[in-house]
């Protein structure tokens, strides 16, 4: 999968692209990343890419031109059929969205600055916007990083055991169970027995049970997402609660 970054501070994508299975991905050619810099497609001598806003108000606006140049630079080596936009007004970013996602062969992340981007590029640029929460981060930079590394663990060969993957929270849009491992007894605090009966259908009953358990205490409005054999076992929460 190709990944092109259009962000003013490539730098900052360098260590955590290069560590842990994220850079594993990327030596091994899993995720072939690249960075534009929209500086470059500017046409004046101080590469000026923001301008004040049209009405007045506080800040800088990121201006079209060279973004537009940018994005329609890649053409030759990206399909832009899916060119994402940071923003704090786009749609959640949720597992969903992100195995919809991998299974596209290119895309394009654009991470913006300063007080916002000018309308147009929205309008005439971006298939997509995109939040990765509530909340108003400094630039789009690290949240086009949490979207590839995301992306990366959908891809055939970046998890040596992809099982691992269909167990995490939200793959199948509720809260994953809790975990356990050794020793069995801590602190006074012990183990599930039926984790350790060896009994694979126990354990998985169990696992889908508390994984229940926790989405209704924490996100309740996941259990949307719940299968019709889940009934059952919401039911027996209730009853062992109440």
């Amino acid at each position: 999968m190709r990944i092109d970054v259009l962000t003013l501070f490539p730098e900052m994508f360098s260590g955590p692209m290069s560590a842990s299975l994220l850079g594993k991905a990327i030596a091994n050619a899993i995720l072939d990343i690249h960075y534009t810099n929209p500086r470059e497609f500017t046409e004046d001598v101080h590469q000026k890419v923001d301008d004040t806003p049209y009405g007045g108000g506080p800040g800088m606006v990121m201006k079209c031109d060279a973004l537009f140049a940018a994005v329609e630079s890649l053409r030759e080596v990206n399909s832009l059929s899916r060119v994402v936009l940071m923003s704090p007004r786009g749609r959640p970013l949720t597992q969903a969205l992100v195995k919809e996602w991998s299974q596209t062969e290119d895309m394009v992340l654009i991470c913006g600055r300063y007080e916002g981007f000018d309308e147009r590029i929205s309008q005439g640029l971006v298939t997509d916007e995109v939040s990765i929460g509530d909340y108003v981060l400094s630039g789009g930079e690290l949240a086009a990083m949490v979207i590839i590394d995301a992306l990366s663990r959908m891809l055939p060969g970046v998890i040596g055991d992809f099982e691992s993957v269909t167990t995490d929270s939200f793959y199948d849009g509720i809260l994953g169970a809790p975990q356990y491992t050794r020793p069995a007894e801590f602190r006074g605090m012990e183990v599930p027995e039926v984790l350790l009966s060896g009994n694979h259908a126990l354990i998985e009953r169990y696992r889908r049970k508390e994984a229940l358990r926790v989405t209704r205490e924490r996100r309740p409005e996941l259990l949307e997402h719940c299968r019709a054999e889940d009934a059952a076992l919401l039911n027996e929460i209730d009853q062992e609660e109440h």
